[in-house]
């Protein structure tokens, strides 16, 4: 008697992570092809445990949920959103839907979802599940070397979008419960005034950014007062996934192919550069995820960590330093949760230089503040900014230029620094050269209504350029310098090794180029 296989029913499950959207999603579109399917996002305790979850960060991401279950259900997909452990949660639906396939996208985030993410694959194996996932991103997995890295990010931004045309058979009914709250997950209300949430949003701006907004761009970035607008605000919306990097790729690629104005092409050419660089970073952290925990450059360790004061770390995280441009931005940022590449910079600058604070710490207050936290890119512009790479060059920001320099009016000053808004222009970068009389006219008493600098700046940069450049000029430094660069570096305008520079005789200084490694993501 002839046996006859038995057709396995394909049933898939969506998962998703931090691509909360419905345009170009590969998952989606692959769920096509199954019989039946469901979605699900986990809110993971594990995430809202990590000493980098914020309040803010939640909000965001149910406001993001809402709309995405609306335009999953309208494609005939139920959105399921459970609490738990991700393991647990994905056991827990298979015994009810006996799922045949997991789909999701690749994620480079902290350490505790790189560990999920073993336990889930090992569990999919266990279980007979064939656990799929695309990538969405220009990071490469299990990259061997970063030679041609550039040309597949290229390859993969060029590609056609995963679009999601039809509907989907649900496996699950499409009215589900609704969604967590913040009160109900045992979080505080945050404060800040964040960004519209959601895909539409998202397109919003990139079209806005395209058309109009990103005309004076490259002028723009750099002062906290232009660039809330100037930039695209595009990366809360990369951070969740609520858009995908092609998708702002080929839209700026083509906007600047159909423009006829040469000023708005160049500006958008400057931002479709730092798209790359958000990949480039991201894929550090893919290479080498000790990152978010060590120095690239293990001849700093010992550098910062038996000196860090408490006292400095507070003022600082605070915005009581006494350096004004230093505490508007702070305050900004802890209102908002989100502030400029530049002033993100100086932040860090501040904080590693001026107070000789290690980087692990201000960078787990930073990045509960920024709501587009992405962990690739917040650790390695932790440790450029903090010098501990081994290959960038030290960029220490003056808190008093930069206000002179990106607040010559002092506008962003006075509003998030109300007590010195009626301190005289002329003494608004360095209020503390006021004479008594000028602290009484401007009712700002210094050391009573506003800090005293918690340290004096000349003697703080001069003491930590001794500490750094005297261990880069080490054996042990410059031989580190040259492994971290090959494993680490740009091909294409990054350092050359570390035996090529002696050979020619090249300056210690990286190129222009890599210089402007340091400026964050906007």
């Amino acid at each position: 008697m002839p046996s006859h296989a038995v057709a396995v029913r394909r049933r898939a499950l969506v998962w998703f992570k931090r691509d909360l959207r419905v345009c170009d999603h590969a998952p989606l579109l692959a769920a096509q092809a199954c019989e039946d399917a469901l979605a699900l996002f986990v809110i993971e305790p594990e995430w809202l445990q990590s000493p980098e979850c914020d309040a803010c960060h939640v909000d965001f991401a149910l406001a993001c949920l809402a709309e995405l279950r609306s335009a999953l259900a309208e494609r005939g997909l139920p959105l399921l959103v459970r609490v738990g452990s991700a393991l647990a949660v994905l056991a827990q639906l298979h015994s009810e839907f006996a799922y045949t396939e997991l789909l999701s996208h690749e994620e480079t985030g902290p350490g505790w979802s790189y560990q999920r993410d073993l336990a889930v694959a090992a569990w999919c194996k266990s279980a007979s599940i064939s656990w799929q996932e695309f990538n969405q991103t220009g990071v490469v997995r299990r990259l061997g070397s970063r030679a041609g890295w550039a040309r597949l990010w290229q390859e993969r931004m060029d590609a056609p979008p995963h679009e999601f045309d039809g509907s989907i058979k649900a496996a699950a009914s499409l009215d589900q419960a609704e969604l967590p709250t913040l009160a109900s997950l045992g979080l505080a209300p945050h404060g800040k005034a964040l960004q519209t949430a959601g895909e539409q949003a998202a397109q919003q701006l990139l079209k806005s950014f395209l058309q109009v907004r990103g005309y004076d761009y490259r002028q723009a970035l750099s002062s906290p007062l232009t660039a809330e607008q100037a930039c695209s605000r595009l990366s809360p919306h990369l951070a969740f996934g609520t858009i995908s990097m092609r998708t702002v790729h080929q839209a700026t690629e083509a906007a600047i192919r159909g423009t006829h104005d040469r000023a708005f092409a160049h500006a958008l050419r400057g931002f479709a550069g730092r798209l790359r660089w958000h990949c480039h970073f991201m894929q550090k952290l893919e290479d080498e995820p000790a990152i978010e925990f060590q120095n690239f450059a293990r001849v700093c360790d010992g550098l910062r960590e038996s000196d860090f004061n408490d006292a400095h770390f507070a003022a600082w995280s605070a915005g009581r330093t006494g350096y004004p441009m230093v505490d508007a931005c702070m305050r900004s940022l802890l209102a908002t949760g989100w502030l400029n590449f530049r002033m993100r910079a100086m932040l860090v600058s501040f904080a590693s230089y001026h107070l000789w604070l290690h980087w692990r710490p201000t960078g787990i207050f930073l990045a509960r503040q920024f709501l587009d936290f992405e962990p690739g890119i917040h650790w390695s512009q932790m440790q450029m900014q903090s010098g501990t790479t081994g290959i960038n060059t030290l960029r220490i920001y003056s808190p008093s230029k930069q206000a002179r320099d990106q607040d010559p009016q002092g506008l962003f000053i006075r509003r998030w620094v109300p007590e010195l808004a009626r301190v005289p222009l002329p003494y608004l970068a360095e209020p503390w050269r006021m004479d008594p009389a000028v602290q009484r006219m401007a009712s700002c008493v210094m050391g009573e209504d506003y800090p005293l600098p918690i340290v004096d700046d000349k003697a703080a940069i001069t003491a930590a350029k001794d500490r750094l450049y005297g261990l880069r000029k080490t054996e042990a430094a410059r031989a580190e310098a040259s492994q971290v660069q090959a494993r680490h570096g740009s091909r294409k305008n990054g350092l050359p090794a570390l035996g090529q520079r002696r050979a020619a005789k090249a300056s210690p200084k990286p190129s222009a180029q890599v210089a402007r490694q340091a400026e964050l993501f906007d």
